[in-house]
This record gives C-alpha cells, sequence and structure tokens, in this order.
C-alpha cells in the first residue's frame, strides 16, 4: 500500500474540509453557549411542538427578542424551547415565565441558568490557556523522546484535527459549551498517542531500514501499524456513538466533539503526521 505516495491527495482532502469550516466560521461564528457568553439560559417544555417564531413573538411583547436566542431542545426534543438572553435579574425571568405560560398553557420552566459575562470572559481564556499548556508540553516530551521535527510535525497534525472539529461544530451551528472545550483537550491526548504509535515505528525502522530511502522507511511503519490504529478507532468510535445516543442529552455535545475529533485523529495520524514528516525529509535533503 502506498499510502505516502499519495500524500498530496490526503492534503487536499484535509485542506478542502478545513477550508469550509472555517468559511462558516467566519460567515456565522461559533454558536458559544451561556458558559462563554454570559447571559440567562431558561428551558421550557410543552405538551406539543412549539417553534421559536411562536416564543420569539412573545419575547416581543416583552421587550426582550432581540438580544435573545431561541432553539429547540434536544433533550426535550420538538416539544422543549432554550431561550439564551441578556443578564435578566429575578423579576425580568419571572415576566418571561408567566409570559410563556400565559400563551401556552403546557408550558413548564425545567432550569434556569445564569452566568456572568466575567466568568464567560474566565473560561474562554482558561481555555486557550489549556490547549496552549497541552501543546507546549507535547513539544518538549516528544521533542525530548525523538526529534524536533517529530514534534512540529505532531503539533501541526493537532490543529489540524482541532480545526476540523470546530469547523464541523460551525457548519453544524451545535453550542460551543465547556464539555467542548475538554472534548478538544481528549482529542487532543488521543490523537498524539496515536501519532506517536506510529512515530516510534519510523524511529525502528529508520535504524533497522537506514539503506531505504526514508519514504519507504515511514510507508512501512504506517502500513505495519495500520491494523492497530484501525481496530482501536473503530472500538473507540463505536462506543462513542453507543453514548451518544443513549447517554443523554447532557453529554451529547462532548461526545459529538470527541467522535469528530477522534475520527479526524484517526484520519490525522495515518494520512498527515507520516506524509508531512516525509515532505520535512524531501525538503531538507534538497
Amino acid at each position: 500500500m502506498d499510502i505516502l505516495g499519495k500524500r498530496k491527495i490526503w492534503y487536499t482532502i484535509s485542506l478542502v474540509i478545513i477550508g469550509i469550516g472555517l468559511l462558516f466560521l467566519l460567515i456565522n461564528g461559533l454558536n458559544l453557549g451561556i458558559d462563554f457568553n454570559g447571559g440567562t439560559l431558561m428551558e421550557f417544555s410543552f405538551d406539543h411542538d412549539v417553534t421559536t417564531e411562536q416564543v420569539r413573538a412573545v419575547l416581543q411583547d416583552i421587550g426582550i427578542a432581540e438580544d435573545s436566542k431561541i432553539q429547540h431542545s434536544e433533550e426535550s426534543g420538538t416539544n422543549g424551547i432554550i431561550i439564551r438572553a441578556k443578564t435578566l435579574d429575578s423579576e425580568e425571568i419571572v415576566t418571561v415565565d408567566n409570559a410563556i405560560k400565559s400563551e401556552f398553557d403546557s408550558a413548564e420552566m425545567l432550569r434556569t441558568e445564569m452566568v456572568g459575562p466575567t466568568i464567560g470572559r474566565e473560561l474562554r481564556i482558561n481555555a486557550l490557556l489549556a490547549m496552549l499548556v497541552a501543546s507546549i508540553a507535547i513539544v518538549i516530551y516528544i521533542s525530548f523522546r525523538f526529534e524536533f521535527r517529530f514534534a512540529a510535525i505532531s503539533i501541526i497534525t493537532l490543529m489540524h484535527d482541532v480545526l476540523i472539529t470546530i469547523g464541523v461544530f460551525a457548519i453544524l451551528g451545535r453550542e460551543v459549551n465547556t464539555p467542548f472545550v475538554a472534548a478538544l483537550l481528549t482529542i487532543v491526548g488521543y490523537s498524539i498517542n496515536d501519532t506517536i504509535v506510529i512515530f516510534d515505528r519510523i524511529r525502528e525502522n529508520m535504524k533497522l531500514m537506514h539503506k531505504v530511502p526514508f519514504i519507504k522507511q515511514a510507508n512501512t511503519a504506517v502500513v505495519d501499524t495500520l491494523p492497530r490504529s484501525i481496530n482501536t478507532s473503530i472500538t473507540t468510535l463505536i462506543t462513542i456513538l453507543a453514548i451518544y445516543f443513549f447517554g443523554g442529552a447532557s453529554i451529547q455535545t462532548f461526545m459529538l466533539a470527541l467522535f469528530i475529533g477522534m475520527f479526524a485523529g484517526t484520519y490525522s495520524s495515518i494520512f498527515i503526521a507520516s506524509p508531512l514528516l516525509v515532505t520535512w525529509q524531501e525538503r531538507i535533503s534538497k
């Protein structure tokens, strides 16, 4: 199997997916949850289907529709509505509750959550710091264990996985919250583990096959570890899907991000990391 000989194809596939995701990110942005933006979240359930337009009309009457986001609740199905508004005081929350219940007799408030803008800013900063610290630690470890070029390729590969995950969330319009950040950090750990396994085999081949061109050394390593990578990933992805569908809506964001990121991580470990290493080596040799 000449996987690395077709590396331009794999590069193109990744660039197209990342490009589409970035386009949606620039146009629509991320659907940041209340964890990051701050504000008030209210969730209502109904015994019949209620559209977001109907709820927005109610909020319009009490003057808070302009700064509010309204969507169907995944947990309550099509008969649930989530309202994300600017920070509301207790009287305003009661006003919204009364207005919804007066319009829809079956309405029931399931929960109310409030997050201040300062906490939202702190969460954004802490999320970025967590990713930065993880990246620095990975560079240090892989540089010590292997070589700096292996570490640099690993970070590029991890950025590939993170960008694809964020891009798909931008395309789907799914909410980005703190579980999403936790999923990104989990993806980083999973993906780097798979990449290191392949890199370790490449390092062995560099000693055992030193008379063979580097591209063949790397390709042999990828092919040798391919069954392990695929079998491990399929097992993990099946488990993630099972939890996504049967684990409840509270962890669906986390599991969806994990599924996308780990699928991307498996792809990048096989089709991006080693090909980039070969490209790097070819540039040095010229």
